[in-house]
């Protein structure tokens, strides 16, 4: 007999809560410091107590979203406790995610390292 795994009942609220306040932000927070956000993952304490929110910015200064994003995580947070039929909604930690800079800054490198490799071979 197979046994499913039941998944992780902390990984489902983390990703309603990442749909949640991907539909939120841009629709209730009228903050002028906030530009275009997107909510790149959520990742909640076993208690539910705290959520980390990692956010990456199209449009904007990621300091100041930071700041505003965090000024209004209790805004946030008494919205997401009408939509989320938890006991406890997490208090909501905002941090700017650097993978997309770091990302492309590695794809810069990577690409500067082949076009002088292409040069050294042309050399001989």
């Amino acid at each position: 007999m197979v046994r499913r795994k039941i998944p992780n009942r902390g990984l489902k609220v983390a990703d309603q809560i990442q749909r949640d306040l991907s539909e939120l932000i841009p629709r209730e927070l009228k903050d002028p410091r906030i530009g275009m956000v997107t909510i790149q993952a959520v990742e909640v304490t076993p208690d539910y107590a705290h959520a980390k929110v990692y956010f990456s910015v199209l449009v904007g200064d990621p300091q100041e979203t930071e700041e505003a994003l965090n000024q209004g995580a209790g805004f946030l947070r008494n919205a997401l406790f009408k939509r989320l039929h938890i006991h406890t909604v997490p208090t909501l930690h905002f941090i700017y995610d650097r993978s997309i800079e770091r990302a492309a800054d590695m794809n810069a490198l990577i690409a500067k390292a082949v076009a002088s490799r292409g040069k050294d071979e042309d050399a001989t």
